[in-house]
């Protein structure tokens, strides 16, 4: 998942993950020189380098177990960028089936509706000492780097906190990411996919609060640690793992959810 003001394209992505994009392609599509080029995008978490005259992303290259994933949750008031921003983010950083880091925060915000109120539990007034969306961006940047951005239907959190940071005068995030729902299609058999239905039948996080920033991340954490236990391919980098996330086959879901009461053992069905 690339900005959409990344200058490469989609051909040209794709060569990056496996064959090699070679140096007069990469030029074409560029105004500025190679190293700028490189630097800029490794600053915006994106770390791209050569081999043998081609380029590639370093995740081509990088084991499972030396990779830097980092596991996100946001919480936002809303989710329109124009109007609404992240109130509370959260991650831990894993390496090796290890977390090697945290960070959370909430974030300063003037109002919070309601609703959101209610879900989360989190309010305006909680907020209030809290630091402003600009410090927290450049503080979640730094912590992480050019690790891998993981997340539940990672498509929301990617690209909410990506236009955060362009609120903010950031850069645009450019991390390679991976999805933990995606993921968990292809290496659990489940009736529903969501956090709060995943934590509940396969018991992930025992102190769970749902809508809350590191909760969720605590839960999705040991989700992504048994979809790499279950999965059965040869994976043998990031880039293998990104893909059999997005292209292998799902696994078929039951016709009934069998932990609901009517399928429950002995259960009689009034339908």
């Amino acid at each position: 998942m690339l900005a959409k003001s990344f200058p490469l394209n989609k051909k040209s992505i794709a060569k990056l993950t496996s064959r090699g994009l070679p140096l007069v392609e990469l030029k074409n599509q560029i105004d500025q020189s190679i190293d700028f080029f490189l630097e800029l995008t490794y600053a915006q978490g994106l770390h791209i380098v050569r081999k043998q005259g081609r380029y590639y992303f370093n995740t081509k290259f990088l084991k499972l177990d030396e990779a830097e994933f980092c596991i996100v949750d946001i919480e936002a008031n809303g989710s329109k960028i124009e109007k609404h921003q992240i109130i509370e983010i959260a991650a831990l950083k894993i390496k090796n089936g290890k977390v090697i880091d945290a960070y959370e925060s909430l974030v300063y915000t003037k109002e919070i509706n309601p609703i959101i109120s209610e879900l989360t539990g989190i309010t305006a007034e909680m907020t209030q000492d809290s630091p402003d969306l600009k410090t927290v961006m450049m503080e979640f940047k730094l912590f992480l780097g050019d690790a891998i951005f993981v997340a539940h239907d990672v498509k929301f959190d990617y690209n909410f906190t990506s236009l955060n940071m362009q609120k903010v005068g950031l850069e645009p995030l450019l991390n390679r990411s991976l999805c933990s729902l995606a993921l968990a299609e292809r290496t659990i058999v489940s009736y529903k996919y969501s956090i709060a239905y995943l934590d509940k039948t396969l018991q992930l996080n025992p102190n769970a609060t749902h809508h809350r920033a590191m909760s969720d991340v605590v839960t999705t954490y040991a989700l992504f640690l048994l979809s790499l236990k279950n999965c059965n391919e040869n994976l043998n980098n990031v880039e293998d793992l990104i893909r059999f996330s997005k292209e292998a086959k799902r696994l078929k879901r039951p016709k009934f959810d069998p932990y609901s009461s009517e399928n429950a053992p002995g259960s009689v069905s009034l339908s």
